[in-house]
C-alpha cells in the first residue's frame, strides 16, 4: 500500500483562524485560540496520521511587520515556512484585502508549492459578497486554488483536508504514528497559561507575559507543576497578581482545567510572577524560550 506524507504551512494575517483551523484537521487542542492579535508566537506542529498518510501541519505566527526583537523572531517562524512546506495554506478572512507584509505576499505569487487560498469566516457573511471575494482572491493569487470555510463552524475543512492529502508526495512518515506533535509537554502548560493571560488581562500585559514551567513531574494519578509567568516590570507584575492574589488565582484554576483535560489527569498547578526586565529586546532570553532560530 502506497503511504502519503508532507508538511503543511499555514500562513495569513494575525486573527484569521489559523489556529482554529489546525485544532479542526488535528481534533485536539495544540494552539491558542482567543480573539486577541499575535497569539501564536511560534510555529507549532500538528500531526495528523491515517493508516496510508500523515500530514504535518505547522501553525505559524501571524504575519505583521515587526516592531521589537521577540516579533522579528517570530516572522522568521513564518518565512521558514516556505522553505519545507509541500502544500501551503493561505487563510484570509472575509473583507480582508492582503497580507500585512507586501514582500510575503510577492512570495506567495511566485511560489511553485501548491497553495490553497481558505477564506475564513464565511458563516458571517452575505452570498453576494462571497462571490465578490472569491472573484476579487483570483484575480490576486491566478495560482492558488479557493475554498471557502468556517473553521469554527467545521464547513468543508473535511473537503481541504481531502484535497491536501491529493496534493501530497508519497512518502513514508516522518514521525512516530502515534505522535501529535513535536513539542514537549512542558511547552503546552506555558500555552495554556499564556492563553489564559491573553484572556483575563488587557492592553500590553499579554504581550510583556513568557511562561517557564520550572518542574513536571507526572505520578500515576497526578502531574505536578511549578510555572514562573515572566513579567517586564514591576507594575505588570502587582497586575498579574492582583488584589490579595486574585488575578492570578483566577489563571492558576482556568489553567488546571484545561490542562486536566489535555493530559488527561488530575493536575496540581503552582504559579509565581517574576520580573525579567526586556525579555522581549534581549537575544540570549529569546534563544532560551526557543524563539531564535538556528
Amino acid at each position: 500500500m502506497s503511504h502519503k506524507a508532507g508538511f503543511v504551512n499555514i500562513i495569513g494575517n494575525p486573527n484569521v483562524g489559523k489556529s482554529t483551523l489546525m485544532n479542526a484537521f488535528v481534533g485536539e487542542k495544540l494552539s491558542i485560540i482567543t480573539s486577541k492579535a499575535q497569539t501564536t508566537r511560534h510555529r507549532i506542529l500538528g500531526i495528523v496520521n491515517g493508516d496510508d498518510f500523515q500530514v504535518v501541519l505547522s501553525d505559524t505566527p501571524g504575519i505583521i511587520k515587526p516592531a521589537y526583537e521577540l516579533q522579528s523572531s517570530m516572522m522568521d517562524f513564518v518565512k521558514s515556512a516556505f522553505e519545507d512546506a509541500d502544500v501551503l495554506l493561505y487563510m484570509v478572512e472575509i473583507g480582508e484585502k492582503a497580507l500585512k507584509d507586501e514582500r510575503f505576499f510577492e512570495k506567495l505569487k511566485n511560489t511553485k508549492i501548491p497553495v490553497l487560498l481558505l477564506l475564513n469566516k464565511i458563516d458571517v457573511s452575505e452570498q453576494g459578497i462571497l462571490e465578490e471575494q472569491v472573484q476579487y482572491w483570483q484575480e490576486q493569487l491566478p495560482t492558488a486554488e479557493i475554498h471557502p470555510i468556517s473553521a469554527l463552524q467545521n464547513f468543508n475543512v473535511k473537503e481541504v483536508f481531502l484535497r491536501i492529502l491529493e496534493l501530497l508526495p508519497e512518502a513514508p512518515p516522518y514521525y512516530p504514528k502515534d505522535q501529535l506533535t513535536d513539542k514537549p509537554e512542558r511547552f503546552f502548560v506555558n500555552e495554556t497559561i499564556r492563553e489564559k493571560i491573553l484572556q483575563f488581562y488587557k492592553k500590553e500585559i499579554p504581550y510583556s507575559v513568557e511562561i517557564d514551567t520550572e518542574e513536571f513531574f507526572e505520578d500515576e494519578d497526578i502531574i505536578r507543576m511549578r510555572s514562573v509567568i515572566m513579567v517586564e516590570r514591576d507594575s505588570q507584575k502587582g497586575i498579574i497578581i492582583g488584589h490579595k492574589g486574585a488575578a492570578l488565582k483566577r489563571v492558576g484554576v482556568e489553567a488546571r482545567k484545561d490542562l486536566e483535560k489535555f493530559f488527561d489527569k488530575q493536575v496540581h498547578l503552582e504559579l509565581y510572577v517574576k520580573v525579567n526586565k526586556n525579555w522581549r529586546s534581549d537575544p540570549n532570553q529569546l534563544k532560551r524560550f526557543g524563539y531564535n532560530q538556528g
